[in-house]
């Protein structure tokens, strides 16, 4: 009776130590996480375009990485993603401003996890004022 006793307290034991390791393989997190590289390169292609600045950007659970301003540009990803795509960045033009007419691509990029989601979205710009003029001086892209 008293082997019986032990072999089920030693199940017992082995059964919490499972659960335990289970327990801790949990996100500890409500939210989905969201954390991509920002880049904005020259050249046609995000596969081919020389990286000229990138930064790092985690959103949730709280917003960090190496963007000069974390919040806002979580902020302008959130109001403006759909889907994994980052469409809504692209605002109309100032009118009022006008660029050079010259090819000189420029292509920004946004690759990682978006909303517990992989994303790779990326938009090529005449230039570096079209891309400017496009953006208006949203925060996603100001570094």
């Amino acid at each position: 009776m008293l082997r019986r006793s032990v072999a089920v307290s030693a199940s017992a034991l082995l059964c919490l130590a499972g659960t335990a390791g289970v327990a801790e393989a949990r996100t500890e997190s409500l939210y989905a996480p969201s954390a991509v590289v920002l880049s904005i390169g020259k050249g046609t292609d995000a596969s081919s375009a020389t990286v000229l600045r990138a930064v790092t950007l985690s959103c949730a659970p709280t917003a960090g990485g190496t963007h000069p301003a974390p919040e806002a540009a979580c902020a302008e990803l959130k109001a403006t993603s759909e889907d994994g795509a980052f469409a809504g960045l692209l605002a109309s033009p100032e009118p009022d401003r006008m660029c050079p007419q010259h090819f000189d691509p420029v292509t920004v990029t946004v690759d990682g996890v978006w909303e517990g989601s992989r994303t790779s979205w990326q938009y090529t710009f005449a230039n570096a004022c079209a891309m400017g003029v496009t953006l208006n001086g949203g925060a996603a892209f100001a570094f």
